[in-house]
């Protein structure tokens, strides 16, 4: 019999009690401390049994296909799989563990892209999906979690114990209730298993091991570096916010979540990020659905700045601008290499209510250790993160600050305000021009508000967007593809440009040549207006003629049509639209069936002016 033949076996002493009549009672932990007791233990006590199933040297790197085994849970091993790359002749090398979001696998092309950067990089396959080789899948032995399911989505369970709950079933480590049920926890035991691999090889520095993960991998990169001090720098992507579950009052804005007492304490970020005392910078979009602004802002406002930085893109949801995406390498190339850029701090910001006139007012102070490119600071009275539009207030230096007005249309509504500051990337540290850091949010309730005597200022404007600054309130996906680019703006949400009943919604573009142009109006996202209803899109496609004129394209509430052949009631007024969408190719109904609209790859300047609100 095996000394160690199971997690819960080596758990024993800690965590099972006995019962007055003699029988094994599971202690269920309530408390990080209790549930991850014993751990270190545990990890030298069982072997890794590290598999290399492929090996093969590509562009200077030495890159394997590999499995290891994180435990033996209910009397069965549970092994994962993944890719591990690293530079041919190379050692004492840091380290980066990469973990996959959710429904993703291992990447391939994040350990070679590491790799050629001089480290050594591990992307774990916990999910369990195909493995990708670049040209066809990896057909080997694949991650097995045994008689236990932490993939995702779920390929056995029918329950989703990321989802929760605690409960157990055939597939849960526990027979009772308990937070070593959640999938959280068992991929968390197998990215600290991945470390241990880490530290094993003979080409890496035990002491420079870092991690990164997007989504779900966001949220385990945070947890993992809060619990596992052998990480030593983290750059968790659009994961870690934690739950939002103070009042409106105490931090306005966000969605509430409601976490049992023990998901709290042992399974959300919440506990988790006390703990973390390692560098981490915090990439995540100003509009992500999964690492949610609000939550974010309030959870992790103890976290002290010379630990913590930010990088908060504009107007997106779940990825990031070229130059807020660059801020990772930089990032671990201070903390993990230990080379001579050292980050600015985030920039100060400074937010006055009793100003005189009843507008609120913004200074922000960067650090300035580094050449300040650009400022731009943005703000919001939009109580609904997903859809809320972000005001650029137009910073304008003074001295070593920046400063801007905020004027509210409606104090009755909370505040948010962030700013961005842009600073030149270091030579040979990226093929972008810029990086950024960003400042912590602030967000003010309406009662603070109402209470300093900030007035209702603004109005609404007929001229939503002049086209002087480009696309700077839009984000744009598939740029680099001319017939499938779009542009996207949640500025007619903002009541400032929200659409008056009956208007027509004009602009001004050009197009070389004939050509489509889609226009989607996404209405009710998120059950933002009607909660709990769907969220539904409005669709029209306009025909263009070939110029190198500006032409003007029209649109009225009678020409739009639902995508959703089940929902094909007509959208009455513009005050449900939470994006609007141009684009070559789209989503129609016609003849109560969908079709898809393909255009042609587009001629010309990709812009608009005098995007406008006519009739009313």
């Amino acid at each position: 019999m095996k000394r160690f033949p199971s997690f819960r076996h080596f758990l024993l002493p800690v965590l099972l009690s006995w019962s007055a009549a003699g029988a094994q009672t599971p202690v269920i932990p309530q408390s990080l401390e209790q549930l991850w007791a014993g751990y270190e233990n545990f990890d030298r006590a069982t072997p890794l049994e590290l598999e290399t199933l492929k090996e093969w040297e590509q562009d200077g790197a030495v890159c394997r296909v590999v499995r290891y085994q994180v435990g033996v849970f209910k009397g069965a091993p549970s092994r994962v799989a993944g890719f591990y790359a690293f530079p041919k002749g190379a050692t004492k090398l840091p380290a980066i563990l990469d973990l996959h979001g959710g429904g993703q696998s291992a990447s391939l092309s994040t350990v070679r892209t590491w790799a050629s950067r001089g480290y050594a990089c591990l992307s774990l396959n916990w999910g369990g999906n195909p493995m990708s080789l670049g040209q066809g899948n990896w057909d080997g032995p694949q991650t097995d979690w045994g008689r236990l399911d932490a993939t995702h989505p779920p390929q056995r369970n029918k329950v989703n114990h990321f989802a929760g709950p605690l409960t157990p079933d055939s597939f849960t480590l526990d027979e009772v209730e308990s937070p070593r049920n959640s999938n959280w926890y068992l991929v968390l035991v197998a990215a600290r298993r991945a470390v241990s691999l880490l530290e094993r090889q003979p080409e890496v520095d035990v002491n420079r091991i870092g991690a990164r993960g997007h989504s779900m991998g966001g949220k385990l990169t945070t947890d993992l570096a809060a619990i596992d001090k052998r990480i030593k720098a983290a750059v968790p992507s659009c994961g870690g916010s934690g739950d939002l579950v103070e009042t409106e009052a105490t931090a306005p804005g966000g969605s509430r979540t409601k976490p049992s007492a023990l998901e709290l304490a042992c399974i959300s970020d919440n506990a988790y990020l006390p703990r973390l005392t390692c560098p981490v910078l915090l990439l995540s979009p100003t509009n992500d659905f999964h690492c949610q602004l609000d939550a974010m802002a309030w959870n992790w406002r103890n976290l002290p700045d010379d630990r913590v930085r930010f990088s908060l893109s504009p107007h997106l949801n779940h990825r990031h601008t070229d130059e807020h995406a660059a801020t990772e390498r930089l990032w671990f190339e201070e903390h993990l290499k230990g080379t001579a850029l050292r980050m600015p701090r985030s920039p100060r910001l400074t937010l006055d209510l009793r100003t005189g006139n009843g507008v609120p007012r913004v200074t922000v102070s960067p650090d300035e250790s580094s050449p300040v490119q650009r400022v731009d600071l943005y703000y919001s009275h939009g109580p609904h993160t997903l859809t809320r539009f972000w005001r650029d207030a137009v910073a304008v230096r003074s001295g070593a600050t920046w400063q801007a007005d905020c004027p509210v249309m409606d104090p009755g509504q909370p505040l948010f305000v962030y700013a961005d500051v842009f600073y030149p990337t270091p030579e040979g540290q990226g093929d972008v021009e810029s990086y950024v850091i960003s400042s912590r949010v602030i967000s003010i309730g309406s009662a603070e508000l109402q209470t300093a005597g900030v007035k209702a200022t603004d109005r609404p404007e007929s001229i939503i967007d002049d086209g002087s600054r480009g696309w700077h309130d839009w984000y744009r996906l598939n740029w680099g593809h001319p017939p499938l680019w779009s542009a996207t703006t949640r500025k007619l949400r903002d009541p400032k440009w929200r659409g008056p009943d009956g208007a027509t919604l004009s602009f001004e573009i050009q197009s070389f040549s004939d050509n489509k142009l889609v226009l989607t109006f996404n209405c009710n996202g998120w059950g933002a207006i009607m909660p709990g209803k769907p969220a539904v899109d409005y669709a029209v496609v306009k025909t263009l003629k070939g110029s190198p004129d500006w032409q003007t394209v029209s649109v009225n509430l009678s020409e739009l049509v639902s995508t959703d052949p089940g929902a094909s009631a007509p959208l009455l007024d513009w005050r449900s639209v939470t994006e609007f969408t141009l684009s070559p190719s789209g989503t129609v109904v016609k003849d109560g069936r969908k079709e898809k609209v393909e255009g042609a790859p587009w001629q010309g300047p990709r812009a608009i002016r005098n995007l406008r609100w006519e009739g009313k």
